[in-house]
């Protein structure tokens, strides 16, 4: 069940582009009943392992902006040593109906803001450089991501697009890799606070390798559009399954 989970999660996000993060910790809470923390640790280095696979292809081809990048993690990487820190002080507490409340409202919102990019029309790219303000943006993400694992693929690009003049790739890679920080940060510190099953990340990746695999075979013969505007219906309701749990 979990190699299969593994190839459908990848194969989802070589087919539709949305993030690792948003989708595999709903899916091993409701599915497999793994609890929130682990989940959340496990996705993250799942999404971790998935990225390191699409990145250097945009590094050979210069599409990431290191300039940007470091202002993002600036904001984002302390944005994660936070929002671990939450989640890890509800795990300890009695706080678990606030943890399936708070977690199933971060995956309903950033598969909300993907449906909106999906549907509306993308930003116009800025013509000016106000990457000054990326360090305080990335900040509430990083701390997103670090306690549910989704978030830094829909608003990365929308922040960038918004406040940067990078061309479409250049957004695309920089964002790719400041999710990579993201998620490295995210499950160092996850697996040090006990966080993460070791074996089910094995068997999620040996999936997800075959998965992205089939995926990148596929792509290009695969409406993507509507795939994409289903999956991110499916994940709303996701979240508010992990939310009505409380």
């Amino acid at each position: 069940m979990e190699v299969i989970l593994g190839f459908v999660i990848a194969l989802a996000i070589s087919l539709t582009g949305v993030g690792a993060g948003s989708m595999t910790t709903p899916l091993l809470v409701l599915f497999l009943g793994v609890s929130p923390p682990t989940a959340v640790g496990t996705a993250l280095a799942f999404g971790a392992i998935v990225k390191v696979v699409s990145i250097p292809s945009y590094a050979f081809r210069r599409q990431v902006n290191m300039r940007i990048l470091g202002y993002l993690l600036a904001g984002g990487i302390p944005g994660v040593l936070l929002g671990s820190i939450a989640l890890d002080r509800l795990k300890h507490g009695n706080y678990a109906k606030v943890l399936y409340i708070v977690l199933g409202s971060m995956i309903v919102s950033t598969a909300i803001l993907h449906l909106y990019r999906v549907l509306l029309p993308p930003p116009h790219r800025s013509e000016k450089d106000h990457s000054r303000w990326l360090p305080w943006i990335a900040a509430p993400i990083g701390a997103e991501v670090g306690f549910s694992s989704a978030g830094a693929g829909a608003l990365g690009s929308l922040v960038l697009l918004g406040l940067t003049p990078l061309t479409a790739a250049e957004v695309i890679g920089t964002d790719l890799c400041f999710g990579l920080g993201l998620s490295a940060v995210g499950s160092v510190i996850q697996v040090g606070a006990g966080n993460y099953n070791g074996a089910l990340l094995l068997k999620l990746v040996i999936g997800g390798i075959a998965g992205a695999l089939t995926g990148s075979a596929l792509a290009g013969r695969v409406a993507q559009r509507p795939l994409r505007i289903g999956l991110l219906l499916v994940l709303i309701v996701l979240g508010c399954q992990l939310a009505f749990r409380a």
